[in-house]
């Protein structure tokens, strides 16, 4: 499931990547930002939060680890994001996109918590140590709380596969995986998203949604993300008055 080795020293790395993944992804969905074909919600996301029941199971069971690094608010944020993504794009499995946005970030309940800023956060955090164990940890997780609740292998692993290297993979390897990146990163363009993410960045609110826009924005594969961004970016940044306070 993974080849990524704990650590508990600040090393860097690249990600492996699966350059026959990453090609077939591309060759399947060769514009990008990828085009929506279904439905498209601009909206304030708080507007239409994740009303389903059926994953209750899932937030019950890893419950203790979204008490960490503000995942109890992160991740329900990230999880209404990716539904109005699979409703923009209905060709997507929709329960695998949903299962893994839950379970992203529940790995950074299991590691040191006192590297999870330091490290995780630095100028190079993509490369950093404890970037790849969160998301190895993220997928011991899983597969411990999804048998159980009667999930198969082949779900398991293609859940698996997506955590692993949402942070640290700069390449999609299918739709399912390309929406729960977007997602994983439009809840910084929310409000609530810009004021948790700037004081781990050591950032003013306004530096943080130019860095946004500049650096994060490009990085969207779908056109609906990025539609949901500009527009969740424009609130923010309204509300938040960072044309003066600068």
């Amino acid at each position: 499931m993974s080849n990524l080795t704990s650590s508990t020293s600040a090393t860097r790395r690249d990600a492996i990547v699966d350059a026959r993944a990453a090609e077939a992804f591309v060759r399947a969905y060769p514009v990008q930002p990828i085009p929506a074909a279904g439905t498209l919600d601009t909206s304030p996301i708080s507007t239409s939060p994740s009303v389903a029941t059926d994953l209750d199971p899932i937030w019950r069971a890893v419950e203790p680890e979204t008490r960490a690094r503000c995942n109890d608010v992160h991740l329900p944020i990230s999880l209404a994001f990716a539904e109005r993504l699979c409703d923009a794009h209905p060709e997507a499995d929709r329960r695998t996109v949903r299962v893994a946005i839950l379970l992203h970030d529940t790995g950074w309940a299991r590691v040191d918590e006192s590297r999870i800023i330091s490290e995780g956060f630095g100028p190079d955090w993509r490369r950093s140590e404890i970037r790849f164990e969160h998301e190895r940890q993220g997928c011991l997780i899983a597969a411990e709380v999804l048998p159980p609740l009667g999930y198969d292998p082949a779900f398991v692993n293609a859940v698996c596969a997506i955590i692993e290297g949402h942070d640290t993979r700069m390449v999609a390897y299918s739709l399912e995986d390309a929406l729960v990146r977007d997602a994983d990163r439009l809840w910084r363009f929310n409000h609530t998203g810009v004021a948790i993410s700037s004081t781990w960045f050591s950032l003013t609110p306004a530096q943080y949604t130019d860095r946004l826009e500049a650096d994060v924005l490009p990085e969207l594969l779908s056109s609906a993300g990025v539609a949901m961004a500009r527009a969740e970016l424009e609130r923010s940044r309204a509300l938040l008055k960072t044309t003066v306070l600068r």
